[in-house]
């Protein structure tokens, strides 16, 4: 049986072409900033959160992304949540533009972690998530270096420059934007602006009905679309990423059910929020019942996962974690898996210890060669 090798130095198709989306990188040059069009709507009040739907599209819509440069948005969306300190709530990346539903914490209150004595190591470490280890390393040497001469201040200032980049709806979205822009026109041999105009944002009650609309909306948008007529089975939107098992949007949509943050499968929030998308995606028909003026899930698609409380089955929830594997690992049996692992040992890193992954969704013990997440190299 051919297995196909993916060892600590090699990477599969996918990921070969992400690296410049994945690589951690010195600061950008900072762009000319611009006060002009639409006013946003912030929220200012009493909350120590609050949520915006994110929205913005190509020039025109008429440049369109092709399935490695939605993968690409995708984890630029995630990655930059993590560094601005917001929560991506969920996100669809479409054809020519993209959704997200953010939330955005209040800044002071967020950078309380970063506080005390031991306060600006830890700012410096928080940076590794988007910068390279040798720019942070080289960012200490120059703080070093000014104290030594008396500039305490200085430093002070350079902190809060940073500190500035958190938190902050504008500043999430413009580094998405740009950064997204420059691997884009890099792989695409290309030059100039790649979104239009500014991108529009609405402020959402955090809770409740608007949060669940919403959200709904952002994750039904393939369905409305006719590229797939189950959300759960468009790749680059947050409910596909959270029902294949990956924990950060899991973490998000538990937001939306009201569930526990990690409630996701335990406390019914998968259930709840697929019962959600299912009665509010309905299609509508013409007076006549005869002709689709909006598409949507059918009607009879949501009374049967109404019927069955927005449960997915055991053989379902397993092909949801395999869809996406790259072509020669392998599924089976505990001891298939085993054996097939030994006769390939050179293949695999030498920290591994065994082969067999159990996967947690088959009713029947099945295993599979590598843990079933969206990425199959990790």
């Amino acid at each position: 049986m051919k297995v196909t090798q993916v060892s600590d130095n090699q990477l599969d198709p996918l990921e070969e072409q992400l690296v410049g989306i994945n690589a951690k990188t010195a600061p950008y040059p900072a762009a000319r900033s611009w006060s002009g069009g639409r006013k946003r709507i912030l929220g200012k009040g009493p909350f120590e959160s609050y949520c915006y739907h994110v929205m913005s599209r190509t020039c025109g819509g008429e440049v369109f992304f092709d399935d490695v440069e939605k993968e690409a948005l995708k984890r630029v969306l995630w990655r930059m949540a993590d560094f601005c300190g917001v929560r991506l709530v969920t996100y669809c990346v479409m054809g020519n533009h993209f959704h997200a539903l953010v939330e955005v914490p209040k800044r002071e209150i967020w950078l309380e972690r970063f506080a005390g004595p031991a306060g600006e190591e830890k700012l410096l470490e928080h940076l590794q998530v988007l910068y390279s280890k040798t720019y942070v390393g080289l960012l200490r040497t120059e703080f070093a270096e000014m104290r030594k001469l008396g500039m305490e201040s200085l430093v002070q200032e350079k902190l809060e420059a940073i500190k500035k980049r958190f938190c902050d709806l504008s500043m999430y979205v413009k580094q998405v934007k740009e950064r997204f822009s420059r691997w884009f026109n890099k792989r695409r041999e290309r030059r100039g602006t790649l979104w239009m105009d500014r991108y529009k944002s609405v402020l959402v009650e955090g809770k409740g009905e608007p949060l669940h609309t919403m959200a709904a909306y952002i994750d039904l948008n393939p369905v409305r679309a006719g590229l797939v007529e189950d959300p759960k089975d468009y790749r680059w939107c947050g409910y596909a990423e959270a029902v294949s098992g990956v924990r950060r949007a899991q973490r998000g949509l538990s937001k939306v059910t009201g569930t526990p943050v990690d409630g996701w499968e335990k406390s019914g929030g998968a259930e709840a929020y697929r019962c959600l998308l299912f009665s509010s995606g309905v299609e509508v028909k013409d007076a006549q019942n005869e002709n689709v003026v909006r598409q949507g899930v059918t009607a009879e698609a949501a009374r049967k996962t109404l019927a069955e409380k927005g449960k997915l089955s055991p053989e379902e929830m397993v092909r949801l974690r395999v869809r996406y594997f790259s072509d020669g690992l392998v599924l089976g049996s505990k001891d298939f898996v085993e054996a097939v692992f030994t006769q390939n040992r050179d293949q695999f890193g030498p920290k591994r210890k065994a082969g067999a992954r159990r996967i947690s969704q088959s009713e029947q013990a099945m295993y599979s060669l590598r843990r079933l997440r969206l990425r199959a190299v990790e």
